[in-house]
This record gives structure tokens, C-alpha cells and sequence, in this order.
């Protein structure tokens, strides 16, 4: 029985492979680059923050003696102040007192726990 018409065959040798598989260009750096520049800029930075933090102590611990060295001067400054004022009101107090008989510019209070008080001496 011969048929009409002649059946397609496969080529001798067969087909070619189906290319499925994905043929992607390799795009940037590899991981080991990438996981190497990471961590040099991560050991870059955290130098960095160390070095600061060292600094800033050295001037906390310069800052703290600038202060200890300026606290004779601080309180001679206010020795000096607190001792300007006093001055000035006795004399304000000498300008308004002068016409009081009795009243003793120089006295300053009592010298001894007893003198000065007011009410019952035991």
C-alpha cells in the first residue's frame, strides 16, 4: 500500500538541542569583590570612629582641666565682686545712716554666740 504522500522524518544525525538555558552575561563585580570592598570600608569606618572617640576624650579630659585651673581665678573674680558690693552698700548705708545719733558705721554684728541675742539669756 503505498501512500500519496511521503511522511516528514526527523534529519539523519537528529534534531539540534533546544536551547532553554539562560545565557546571561556575567554584569559587575563577583561576591568575594564586592564582600572584600565592604568590608575594607566597614574597617575604614569604624577606625574612623574609633580615632574620634579617642579624640574626643583627650579634649573632655582638656576641657575638665582648663576648668579645675580656672576655678581659682573664677573664685577670686567673685571674692572680688562680692567684696565691691559689700563696699558699696555700706556706704550707701553710711550716706543714710549719718544723721542717726549712736549708730556705729563700723559694726558688723555680734562677736560672740551670746552677745546680740534678743529674749531670755540662760
Amino acid at each position: 500500500m503505498a501512500l500519496p504522500y511521503r511522511q516528514d522524518m526527523p534529519p539523519s544525525g537528529g534534531f539540534e538541542m533546544i536551547k532553554y538555558r539562560r545565557n546571561l552575561p556575567t554584569r559587575g563585580f563577583g561576591a568575594y569583590t564586592i564582600l572584600g570592598a565592604v568590608s575594607g570600608i566597614m574597617l575604614w569606618g569604624f577606625w574612623t570612629v574609633a580615632r574620634a572617640r579617642v579624640e574626643k576624650v583627650e579634649l573632655e579630659r582638656e576641657k575638665m582641666w582648663a576648668r579645675i585651673y580656672l576655678v581659682p581665678l573664677l573664685t577670686a573674680e567673685s571674692d572680688r565682686d562680692t567684696f565691691r558690693r559689700q563696699h558699696a552698700v555700706r556706704e550707701r548705708e553710711a550716706a543714710i545712716m549719718k544723721n542717726v545719733p549712736g549708730w556705729d558705721k563700723n559694726y558688723r554684728g555680734p562677736t560672740k554666740p551670746s552677745e546680740g541675742r534678743i529674749g531670755l539669756q540662760i
